[in-house]
């Protein structure tokens, strides 16, 4: 009887994966693309120059990286607290000292609006209750920057709500954001999330892929 309690409680367990969501040399060769990259474009082209095409893929790489710890939690393949120390790996390369030269601005750009991505996750791992978005929504715009803290917290609700299959936030923001407020950017990632976790609907990746 007792091995069968052992073998019965190691079936239930998690399946432990060996997978390397994000690391130190992936992170550098971004920042490596960033550097290289023109920011200035064609003046007579009104396509996006290849610079901020790179940044919009670096930030987006980060948040689908991220974003398949969740689909693993939630698929039995890891605990939540092995799915919070991955987390929180990913989160440490990504505020590590910012790099040196002409990239450290946009580095930071990124860093703060993907800042929402990590607490989300978080509120979602720890359970905390989420809350209605579009009432989130409003709150959190009514408020302006005045309490960047506190507008974390709703935007992390409102990340929340997202991951546990709520839909935002497309239809909150203006096509037109010249000088959006850091809610709104975060917002904007937000709905970035939602976009990649779309994407990852059906993934369960194989051990060792990246």
């Amino acid at each position: 009887m007792a091995r069968k309690s052992e073998k019965a409680q190691k079936e239930s367990e998690p399946l432990k994966l060996f997978y390397i969501f994000y690391n130190k040399e992936r992170w550098d060769n971004w920042i490596t693309t960033l550097a290289e990259s023109d920011f200035s474009g064609d003046p007579d082209s009104d396509e996006m120059p290849e610079g901020f095409r790179v940044l919009q893929n670096f930030s987006l790489d980060i948040i689908l990286s991220v974003l398949k710890i969740i689909k693993l939690q939630q698929n039995g393949r890891y605990s939540t607290e092995d799915a919070l120390t991955k987390l929180e790996g990913v989160e440490e390369i990504v505020y590590s000292n910012p790099p040196e030269g002409e990239v450290v601005e946009l580095v930071r750009s990124v860093q703060e609006t993907i800042q929402v991505l990590f607490s989300s996750c978080k509120a979602y791992l720890n359970g905390e209750k989420a809350g209605d978005i579009k009432t989130l929504v409003k709150e959190g715009k009514k408020m302006g920057d005045k309490d960047p803290d506190k507008l974390l917290e709703i935007a992390s609700s409102i990340g929340a709500s997202v991951i546990q299959g709520g839909s935002c936030c497309g239809k909150y923001l203006k096509d037109d954001m010249e000088e959006p407020t850091l809610f709104e950017e975060w917002l904007n990632t937000i709905d970035s999330m939602h976009e990649a976790l779309t994407s990852l609907k059906n993934f369960d990746e194989e051990a060792g892929e990246s």
